[in-house]
């Protein structure tokens, strides 16, 4: 139950024959995870462009009557978790411009938007209130609107978008599948009823729909589909780096990441930590959803059994109300109550997946002990967060990132804990079961496969902090 924000979700169709805007919602639906702030689809039937997009959860967003209005084979969807600007409609997805009927949605970031600024303003054009998704949307446009075709549009701007992105776009005809020469965002393919193609953040939406995974969008690929089918060029040479925290916390656990389980890999965690962490400890109870896999892994490699200790509250979702004042101030126990007739006299180990500001972890830590715990220990499935995400997750500064700022000891104190232990950065790549070098760990190690730029200068030295190994 980590305090990061969801990335965002993607969701695309090509399929003649298809009701590409239907099949395009249940996708978003099993994407609900990877952003709540606002949704969106966009379809076309080969001659018109037919958009919906509000703020709210998949299923506030869209009634019959919209899914209706989404006519043709071709659809894209987002879900939204604002990364960067504003969250309001003014920034929903899918982007669209009308004038050349291109539509995008976009999952990631861009730490720098230089190059196309650059590039917008020696067509001048304005961009100081768009965001790195409408920049990226402008510049194709501007590239089609002087006779190239989307694909082909697509492939000149390609090198302008210097960041983390999987993005869909669409115009009246065609489908273009990109993905940024590192992946670190996730992005994968499916087959549909004999000749339809699905692309989606991940491989969880697929089967709802009656879609089979295929594969994934291969780092530096374009995939277009059209009437003539699929094809892909590599547009830039790639070296594979996704974002491990794909696997710590956001994809869900029946997706595939790499071609691994991501609940196997987080099983794997719960493991490394029992050999890591050997605590006298009478109950496992884990931090619903994401550490729920972990701490089977934990209670399985230690013998100590496992209890639903914790409840969650599966529709406290976000909203646009308010709470009364005293029940803000309840805080996590607006969506976790916990259960004394398992925690009373015990000493606990509490399974989580990451600890970002603390706050979340602090009062966890004081339910249980009201609830009548002797010990409250805590298992930390991932290493410390010692720096901020650039590529599209919603971290802290990193001045309130916990771990910048307090030893592992402090944290204890600060926590409230018993004992505190964050798996190693060794363990973290021993669960994934694939080489250290597919992945971008920059949370952990500060080291940014992507170049930031200009943002750099927001990295402090962390000479107090334990090494994250």
């Amino acid at each position: 139950m980590s305090d990061l924000g969801e990335k965002c979700g993607v969701f695309g169709v090509y399929g003649e024959g298809l009701s590409a805007g239907r099949l395009t919602f249940f996708g978003l639906y099993a994407l609900q995870h990877r952003g709540q702030e606002s949704s969106g689809i966009a379809s076309s039937d080969g001659k018109e462009i037919y958009c919906h997009k509000k703020m709210g959860l998949v299923a506030q967003v869209f009634a019959e009557k919209d899914i209706q209005k989404l006519q043709g084979h071709i659809a894209i969807g987002h879900n939204r978790y604002s990364t960067s600007k504003s969250s309001s409609v003014k920034h929903a997805q899918p982007v669209l411009i009308e004038d050349v009927g291109l539509t995008l949605v976009h999952n990631g970031n861009l730490p720098s938007t230089s190059a196309l600024e650059q590039f917008l303003a020696s067509k001048n054009a304005v961009y100081k209130t768009l965001s790195d998704s409408e920049m990226i949307a402008e510049a194709v446009a501007i590239l089609m609107r002087e006779g190239m075709s989307l694909p082909q549009a697509v492939e000149k701007a390609f090198p302008l978008i210097t960041g983390a992105f999987s993005i869909l776009m669409m115009d009246r005809t065609t489908l273009v599948a990109i993905r940024d020469p590192f992946g670190i965002r996730p992005l994968s393919m499916a087959t549909i009823n004999n000749g339809g193609f699905v692309f989606s953040s991940e491989t969880c939406a697929f089967n709802p729909i009656g879609a089979e995974f295929t594969r994934e969008v291969k780092p530096g690929e374009m995939v277009v589909v059209d009437e003539n089918g699929l094809h892909s060029v590599e547009v830039m040479p790639a070296t594979q780096k996704l974002d491990i925290f794909e696997f710590v916390y956001f994809a869900r656990p029946d997706s595939l990441l790499l071609g691994k389980s991501v609940y196997n890999f987080r099983r794997n965690c719960g493991t490394e930590l029992a050999s890591e962490a050997k605590f006298d400890v009478d109950v496992v109870i884990p931090v619903p959803e994401t550490a729920v896999p972990v701490a089977i892994g934990y209670s399985k490699a230690t013998g100590v059994p496992l209890e639903t200790g914790l409840i969650k509250n599966r529709y406290i979702h976000r909203t646009f109300i308010a709470p009364e004042q005293h029940v803000r101030e309840q805080g996590v126990k607006l969506k976790l109550t916990a259960l004394p007739e398992v925690i009373r006299g015990k000493r606990v180990a509490v399974v989580d997946d990451s600890i970002v500001r603390g706050t979340t972890s602090k009062q966890i830590v004081q339910m249980i002990f009201e609830a009548g715990a002797s010990e409250v220990n805590f298992l930390v499935s991932s290493p410390p967060v010692l720096f901020p995400d650039f590529y599209g997750i919603d971290t802290p500064l990193q001045k309130d990132l916990l771990a910048a700022n307090m030893n592992i000891e402090e944290m204890r104190q600060f926590l409230g804990a018993t004992r505190l232990h964050f798996l190693s950065y060794e363990g973290l790549i021993r669960a994934t079961e694939l080489p250290e070098h597919l992945f971008c760990t920059s949370c952990f190690t500060g080291i940014y496969p992507l170049d930031i730029k200009e943002r750099a200068k927001e990295i402090l030295p962390l000479a107090s902090v334990i090494p994250f190994t």
